[in-house]
């Protein structure tokens, strides 16, 4: 067996379905959204809207959302401080959970910097002959040194953390594919276009 399929195949418990689910109705108050100290968080901590993402890294849908979306979201709602985004990895697979792995090593605003990185040349390290080496490569761009990257790819304790958060994600807010968001307890689920965003976030501030 090839070492891209032992990759892909050695998360079973990672494994989500793709199918759409839809918006699910749930009180809209930021305040009501559960923050853990394992998420990431890019915006005011005080923004009326909470928008939590569940994303995995070898997911294209994901990946069309952090090209397509996301930027415009950051430069309208988060830069003027109305949503904050919590990042929440739910990886569809092995290579999906030691790329969150990596990612989790990187601290501070870089994170954000390295998802986006990751997102952007999703086709690339994906689809290497060699994924883990591509990630690898990625990871020491982005700060880390070898050693310490090859140490994050293989930590099995923080790995079973993130797959952790993405159960409770499907326990609090029946999760089941990537992308999924909870906007202030509503689920949107899929890359849906800015404007889809857009009119969810002005149903909660309308006078935004």
């Amino acid at each position: 067996m090839k070492r891209r399929q032992i990759l892909i195949s050695a998360a079973g418990a990672a494994l989500v379905s793709l199918a759409p689910l839809g918006r699910l109705a749930r009180p809209a108050r930021a305040q009501d959204m559960a923050i853990h100290d394992y998420d990431r968080i890019l915006g005011a901590a005080d923004a009326p809207i909470t928008m939590i993402e569940y994303s995995s890294l070898t997911c294209p849908h994901c990946a069309t959302f952090h090209r397509e979306t996301l930027p415009q979201i950051k430069e309208t709602w988060i830069a003027g401080g109305k949503v904050r985004l919590v990042y929440r990895h739910y990886p569809l697979d092995g290579l999906a959970l030691r790329a969150a792995a990596v990612g989790n090593c990187i601290q501070g605003k870089r994170f954000f910097s390295f998802m986006d990185i990751l997102f952007k040349n999703q086709q690339k390290w994906a689809r290497a002959q060699d994924p883990l080496a591509a990630l690898g490569q990625y990871a020491r761009l982005a700060g880390l040194g070898q050693e310490q990257a090859e140490a994050c790819l293989a930590d099995r304790a923080a790995m079973d953390k993130i797959l952790q958060g993405a159960q409770e994600g499907r326990a609090a807010y029946g999760v089941e594919s990537t992308p999924t968001f909870i906007v202030n307890g509503k689920k949107l689920s899929g890359a849906q276009p800015y404007d889809e965003f857009d009119s969810v976030f002005r149903d909660i501030l309308p006078d935004a």
